[in-house]
């Protein structure tokens, strides 16, 4: 019977290259390359047959599990900046490659009127919408509360809590009985950082609504959990932390690494299945063992 992996070995480990990008960035320039699943997820007919909504889904954990999701039987409505495209791309033709179709729609998820063209789209493309991940994220990091625009803090918290808001609003009177919605929020709700104080507090926030959306979304039989990552190698990372970050990236975990986006697909996958059928309002921690939740 073949072992699982060792844990501290199944991805690269710090001291990483000297490396930047400009937000958002791309997974093209990371060194090294992020393991999205293209080539190591393994789907076993999860989510035949279901449609289902992913924000972020060119890069880090949208992306590798909008390509678990095809993998598992789903097809896609991928939602990403339009200046992500080129990424957007590679991922759309992963999920054609796994026999799914596809949907790309470019836009701003902090815009109310986006969040609803989003359903609108899934609806008239593919008839239903049975699964959404709330994922896309913006952060950057600062020394200071001083350094902290105003128009910086706000557009966090459109993006990531007003974004999370607008897109379950828009689809959850769409969803049926046995529907399932993700958001991501992130060991900084638990353990913020002095450097990511909106950001942190954003995480915090998504995991909050989760437990009150789970009550509400629980009276139509749909349930509703988050993910909450530790650290993972994704273009956010050397788009938005100082470098000296960057080259120690993840090696304040047990396993000394951050995690790969793939292994994060895995728990969405759980959750969105029926395998997680009596799983709801909770908060799912991947942290590499650096904190409960």
């Amino acid at each position: 019977m073949p072992k699982n992996p060792d844990p501290r070995e199944t991805g690269p480990k710090p001291p990483f290259p000297d490396q930047s990008q400009s937000p958002p960035g791309t997974v093209k320039r990371l060194d090294p390359p992020a393991d999205h699943g293209e080539n190591s997820y393994v789907g076993t007919g999860k989510l035949l047959g279901q449609v289902a909504i992913v924000t972020g889904a060119d890069s880090g954990i949208g992306r590798a599990v909008a390509i678990a999701f095809a993998k598992e039987g789903a097809d896609l409505v991928l939602s990403y900046l339009p200046e992500e495209e080129s990424d957007a791309l590679e991922v759309s033709a992963v999920i054609h490659e796994a026999g799914q179709k596809a949907l790309r729609l470019p836009g701003d998820i902090g815009s109310l009127e986006y969040a609803k063209s989003l359903v609108a789209a899934a609806i008239k493309e593919f008839g239903h919408v049975d699964i959404l991940i709330n994922n896309a994220g913006f952060q950057m990091t600062h020394d200071s509360i001083d350094e902290i625009p105003p128009e910086e803090f706000e557009h966090t918290f459109r993006t990531n809590v007003f974004g999370t808001f607008f897109l379950t609003q828009a689809a959850l009177p769409k969803m049926e009985s046995g529907g399932s919605i993700i958001n991501t929020s992130s060991i900084q709700a638990f353990e913020p950082g002095e450097q990511l104080v909106a950001y942190a507090a954003t995480k915090a926030a998504i995991a909050n609504m989760t437990k009150s959306l789970a009550k509400l979304a629980g009276k139509q039989g749909v349930r509703v959990n988050a993910v909450a990552p530790g650290p993972v190698w994704t273009p956010l990372i050397p788009s938005t932390m100082p470098s000296e970050k960057v080259k120690s990236f993840g090696e304040n975990t047990i396993f000394k690494r951050p995690a790969q986006p793939v292994e994060l697909a895995s728990i969405f996958v759980f959750l969105a299945s029926a395998e997680a059928s009596y799983v709801s309002g909770e908060i799912y921690g991947a942290t590499g063992g650096r904190t409960p939740l």
